[in-house]
C-alpha cells in the first residue's frame, strides 16, 4: 500500500476551538482533516477513557479500519463504509485472547504480497494456519448464542441506551455531578463523569466500593469517575449506583 492516513474519532486539526483538545466531544465528519488519496482511514468507534462515541458509522471516499473492541456487539452496525472492523473479545464478547477481524474481500485483495505470513489475514481466511484458543472462541460463541436468544443487537442496544440515559439522567439532574464529554458524543459503554467539589471524588469512590459499586474510578491519565457498563452489566447495577449518588449528594451537598 502507499502512505496510509490515520484518524482517531476524537481528534481534531489545530485551529479549532480549546474545547476540541479537552476529548469532550467527537468532530462531525466534515470536519475531519483527511489525506485526500489515503489508502485508508483508521478510527476507534468508542474511546474508553474520556467517555467519546460515535454516534453514526461513516462513509467516506477510502476504506475505514475500525478498532470497535469497546462497543462491539453492543448494536447494529452499517459496515458498508467499512473495509476492515477488529474487536478484542474482552469488552462484549468474551474472555480475552480473542480477536474478532471482519474484512471485506475487496479490501483484502488490496494487501501487500509481502506481509509476513502470521500477519497476513489472507492466510487465515485460507485455512486455520496455526493452533486457536478454542476455550475463549467457546466462550465467544456462548455469548453470541445469549444474544441471539435476547433478540440480537436490536435488543441489547436498546437496553444499553436504557442504562446509559439512566447514568446520563442522574447525572445532568443537579449540579452536584457533571458529565465530561457534550450531548451527542457520550459514550454508552464508558460514562465519565465528575463531582463539582473535586475534592469529594476519593470518597465518593471509596464508599462506592464499600457498596460493591467497584472499578469506578476513571482512567489514570484523566480522574474522575468511570462507570464502564458494557454488555455484562445488568440494567439493576446501573440502578444501584444511580441510587448511591443519590444517597451521597444527600449526605454532602
Amino acid at each position: 500500500m502507499n502512505q496510509q492516513t490515520s484518524t482517531d474519532a476524537t481528534s481534531a486539526p489545530a485551529d479549532r476551538s480549546e474545547r476540541q483538545y479537552n476529548f469532550s466531544y467527537v468532530p462531525e465528519v466534515d470536519e475531519w482533516d483527511l489525506t485526500p488519496d489515503a489508502d485508508y482511514v483508521y478510527i476507534t468507534t468508542n474511546e474508553t477513557v474520556n467517555g467519546n462515541q460515535m454516534t453514526t458509522d461513516p462513509v467516506l471516499d477510502a476504506p475505514i479500519i475500525a478498532d470497535v473492541s469497546s462497543e462491539f456487539l453492543s448494536r447494529p452496525m452499517d459496515l458498508e463504509g467499512y473495509g476492515l472492523v477488529f474487536a478484542g473479545a474482552q469488552k462484549n464478547a468474551g474472555p480475552a485472547g480473542v480477536t474478532v477481524v471482519l474484512v471485506h474481500d475487496d479490501f483484502l485483495e488490496q494487501k501487500k504480497e509481502t506481509l509476513p505470513t502470521m500477519l497476513d489475514y489472507g492466510t487465515h481466511v485460507r485455512r486455520r494456519y496455526n493452533t486457536p484458543p478454542t476455550f475463549p472462541i467457546y466462550m465467544v460463541e456462548k455469548v453470541t448464542r445469549w444474544l441471539r436468544n435476547m433478540g440480537g443487537l436490536d435488543a441489547i442496544h436498546a437496553v444499553n441506551k436504557r442504562k446509559a440515559g439512566m447514568l446520563y439522567d442522574r447525572i445532568e439532574q443537579t449540579d452536584f455531578y457533571y458529565c465530561t464529554v457534550e450531548e451527542g458524543s457520550r459514550s454508552m459503554m464508558n460514562v465519565t463523569f465528575r463531582l463539582q467539589d473535586s475534592d469529594l471524588e476519593d470518597l465518593f469512590l471509596k464508599q462506592a466500593e464499600q457498596r460493591g459499586l467497584m472499578s469506578l474510578a476513571g482512567h489514570r491519565t484523566v480522574g474522575g469517575v468511570r462507570a464502564s457498563i458494557y454488555n455484562a452489566m445488568p440494567v439493576e447495577g446501573v440502578a444501584a449506583l444511580v441510587q448511591f449518588m443519590d444517597e451521597f449528594e444527600r449526605a454532602y451537598r
